[in-house]
């Protein structure tokens, strides 16, 4: 493996965990299409937001239909000025007509467009996969909620990974809301 000396100076010695506040509040918009693998990314980011110091009752629900109303909901959640992080959660499967394109795309569009304007982290966590089998894949349910990373999965004669998106955009909000708070505290200190 090549050595990359200037990246290893430019870590932190001690890796660094985000952890969320008792006091943060976090909304997790999900659709309700596709809902038994939506809830199960639910699931995986409540554990992780709850695993790392957040307060169950401090994290809201917000249910959609499907993946194409998402950014509305998501935009709500921002405006009203009541969360720390909006998590967007959802899955769309892949069909026999251009339906899934165009919902896919119009989701990620309109969540890319929130999360650049917004003044808080807004995290895409919207599987758009091509069959159940990979929805399923990474949306497991994990033994271990730390870890939200991929891990190996032996299936029959092939392995494939498990994950679970919606425990990672979990990580990635807590790794957001600490990027935006250093950022808000340098200006705050150059006032």
């Amino acid at each position: 493996m090549t050595e990359l000396p200037f990246l290893a100076k430019l870590r932190e010695s001690d890796e660094v965990r985000a952890l969320a506040d008792r006091g943060m509040d976090f909304a997790i918009v999900a659709s309700r299409f596709n809902e038994a693998i939506v809830d199960r990314l639910i699931e995986g980011a409540a554990a992780v937001l709850v695993g790392r110091g957040a307060e169950l009752a401090k994290i809201e629900v917000v249910r959609v239909p499907g993946a194409f109303e998402l950014p509305a909901a998501a935009r709500l959640c921002v405006e009203s000025r009541a969360f720390d992080a909006v998590l967007v959660l959802g899955c769309v499967i892949r069909g026999q007509t251009p339906h899934f394109d165009y919902v896919a795309g119009a989701c990620a569009d309109g969540v890319a467009a929130l999360a650049r304007e917004a003044e808080i982290p807004v995290v895409f966590g919207v599987l758009t996969v091509d069959d159940a089998r990979q929805a399923e894949a990474r949306a497991a349910i994990l033994e271990d909620w730390e870890a939200a990373e991929r891990r190996p999965h032996e299936t029959g004669s092939t392995a494939r990974e498990l994950s679970n998106k919606g425990a990672e955009a979990a990580v990635a909000a807590l790794e957001m809301i600490e990027v935006f708070d250093d950022w808000l505290d340098d200006d705050d200190d150059d006032d």
